[in-house]
């Protein structure tokens, strides 16, 4: 199968694994999952968002960096040094594979922004990373920040998923929630940067599908300091998430009603409380409506979401057995690893799966 042949319009292929008691496993599982869906990918774009990996960190911002160069690095961590105090670093292990060309310089820095830097910026700490982000990825040519949250890490090339998971060596992580995506880019270029899971702070999104409306909902996006560098439309899912909950306050639950809003008929059939919070979000929020066919999990600190888009233009199975929680494009990619399943299902379009660690948990 080679890239331009043909259109493949339902391509890509996501998975998720979620414990709801905060129970560590192994990445294994999830390369096992991603693997058995293989066909929808193409080789150019796989990656994993893995939460809990990093316990004796886990009061400190874990940013991942491609570097082009030795001087993008060199420039990179000058900014660092003078905006954090670095308390670890180092190259993210990986292992040589065949399949996975064009590596570039891969790092891993463990950071606490200076008390002195954050108060001058008079700006809360989430959104004063975030601002640190955009500017190395903007303005230090060759450096990009793939990964920034705490106690969480994401780990992407550009080759088929599989073998992505085991350059990153990812079965030695262990963690109580992993997120995988298989690529098959559609219209934006397979490179490093732009496989998916795409982050910012603990949110992670990957996402099959398409997004019709990515020209309006990036523009409104950038209206508020966010900034689109990675040449995918999947990006600006994750800033439009963070978004709505960091700085808008909404809710999981109303934040997939707001990027997979019901039509208005069916708001108007809903009872007078809920058609009046449903017709306020669309009406408040209408540029942040995705359009499209997607289907999208979504990582953050202690939960894991699955959403479809309205239509349910896009596949995505659920099952849970005992404590954990499984999503995938197919029911296939999670009876590999879980034959003996309690439920399965398939949610409705714009229909949010939300699991969250139970009280008491890591």
């Amino acid at each position: 199968m080679r890239e331009g042949m043909f259109r493949n319009p339902s391509g890509c292929a996501i998975s998720g694994i979620f414990s709801k008691s905060g129970k560590r496993f192994s990445g294994r599982q999830i390369i096992e999952s991603i693997a058995v869906m293989h066909e929808r990918s193409n080789g150019l774009g796989g990656g994993f968002a893995a939460y809990g990996i990093y316990p004796e960190f886990k009061d400190h911002y874990a940013f991942h960096i491609f570097y082009d160069d030795i001087y993008a690095k060199r420039e990179c961590e000058e900014f660092l040094e003078d905006h954090f105090d670095i308390v670890s670093f180092s190259q993210i292990p990986t292992r040589k594979l065949p399949e996975i060309k064009d590596t570039p310089l891969i790092w891993r820095y463990f950071l606490a922004p200076l008390p002195a830097k954050l108060a001058d910026s008079q700006q809360d700490e989430g959104e004063y990373v975030i601002r640190c982000v955009f500017r190395i990825n903007t303005g230090i040519k060759g450096a990009y920040v793939f990964s920034s949250g705490k106690n969480m890490g994401v780990f992407k090339a550009v080759g088929f998923p599989e073998d992505v998971g085991r350059f990153y060596r990812l079965e030695e992580y262990e963690g109580y929630c992993f997120t995988a995506h298989g690529r098959y880019p559609t219209n934006t270029p397979g490179w490093w940067g732009g496989a998916h899971p795409f982050a910012l702070l603990d949110f992670s999104v990957v996402h099959n599908g398409e997004i019709s409306s990515y020209d309006a909902n990036r523009r409104t996006i950038e209206m508020y300091g966010y900034k689109c560098t990675l040449q995918t439309d999947t990006e600006v899912i994750t800033y439009i998430i963070d978004y709505l909950h960091r700085k808008q306050g909404l809710d999981l639950k109303e934040i997939c009603s707001v990027i997979a809003a019901p039509f208005w008929s069916v708001i108007a059939t809903r009872p007078q409380k809920e058609r009046e919070e449903l017709e306020y979000l669309r009406c408040v929020f209408d540029t942040l409506l995705i359009n499209g066919p997607f289907s999208i999990i979504v990582g953050f600190e202690g939960g894991m979401m699955a959403l479809n888009d309205r239509l349910k233009l896009r596949s995505m199975v659920v099952g849970e057995k005992d404590d954990m929680v499984y999503v995938a494009s197919e029911e296939a990619a999670i009876r590999v690893i879980q034959k003996d399943l309690d439920r399965v299902w398939s949610p409705k379009g714009g229909e949010g799966v939300i699991v969250t660690l139970e009280k008491g948990s890591a």
